[in-house]
């Protein structure tokens, strides 16, 4: 009804129909376009009056990949205590989905383990996120240490949905090394995976930070395999020549300057342990 109403007002169609499909007319293109400039200058005003109230009252719109979930509420924690006015507003999405948005810009700042290739955005990593190999605790290859690739490759893997960051990466390192994988279930969360594995239905790859809620007596345990854990880095992003509100400036620096040691002070004590050498590195 809006939409009709919508058309109305403007005295032309804003959509055809052919088939199934719809698309734009050239009215509704011209509106479309019109919208996005009243929506980017609303944005500028948000900033305009963040800044004028400080850090007392406003709004702090974050982009973040799954896996994510896992670190970034637990940092937002103490920097939402340190100034209780704000609101916070978090998306959680795949890889691409955060992509989209960036390329929108729909919120304040991103948060990616793969950083985009385009040259047009400001790129900052805060804090590690390596990916280790996690079997059933009761895995033959539990007790094995160094685990050739080309063995663990026999096992029946299960992974993240096509496009996933995390995918990515365990896809490059296999086929640097040229071993193919048998990837025998596709599922689109990390629970999903964790519970699979726990069922006995193969071995998968996730980030460390997956593990941040198990307790002593998980069914999960972290295999020991040549070129694991894969080193990698949460990354917080924005737009080059994006002017960053109060709020977002905050937060930006808070990760910067904060993130690892309020990381370490959370639920992710002990798990930065694994894989470093006595000198902690």
């Amino acid at each position: 009804m809006q939409v009709k109403q919508l058309s109305k007002a403007v005295g032309l169609p804003l959509f055809e129909q052919v088939g199934k499909r719809l698309y734009l007319t050239d009215a509704g293109k011209e509106l479309y376009t019109t919208c996005r400039e009243v929506f980017e200058r609303l944005s500028k005003f948000e900033i305009s009056i963040a800044d004028l109230k400080g850090l007392k009252q406003g709004s702090l719109r974050l982009a973040v990949v799954t896996t994510a979930k896992y670190v970034i509420p637990r940092l937002l924690g103490p920097f939402c205590q340190r100034y209780p006015g704000i609101d916070v507003s978090l998306t959680v999405t795949n890889h691409e989905r955060v992509l989209e948005n960036l390329a929108d810009n729909r919120d304040d700042l991103y948060i990616l383990s793969q950083p985009p290739e385009e040259s047009d955005v400001n790129v900052h990593p805060f804090l590690e996120n390596p990916l280790v190999v996690l079997a059933w605790r009761n895995h033959p290859l539990a007790q094995e240490k160094n685990i050739p690739l080309k063995r663990l490759a026999e096992e029946p893997f299960i992974m993240r949905e096509p496009g996933s960051g995390t995918r990515k990466s365990i896809q490059k390192l296999f086929d640097e090394q040229g071993v193919e994988l048998k990837v025998k279930l596709d599922l689109g969360s990390n629970e999903a995976i964790k519970q699979a594995i726990a069922g006995g239905l193969g071995i998968s790859v996730l980030s460390l930070h997956t593990l941040a809620l198990e307790g002593t007596n998980s069914p999960l345990t972290i295999l020991d395999v040549e070129n694991f854990p894969i080193r990698r880095s949460w990354y917080v992003i924005y737009p080059a020549g994006k002017q960053l509100s109060i709020i977002a400036q905050a937060f930006f620096d808070y990760l910067l300057n904060e993130g690892k040691a309020v990381a370490e002070q959370t639920a992710f004590q002990g798990i930065f342990s694994y894989g470093r050498s006595p000198d902690g590195h």
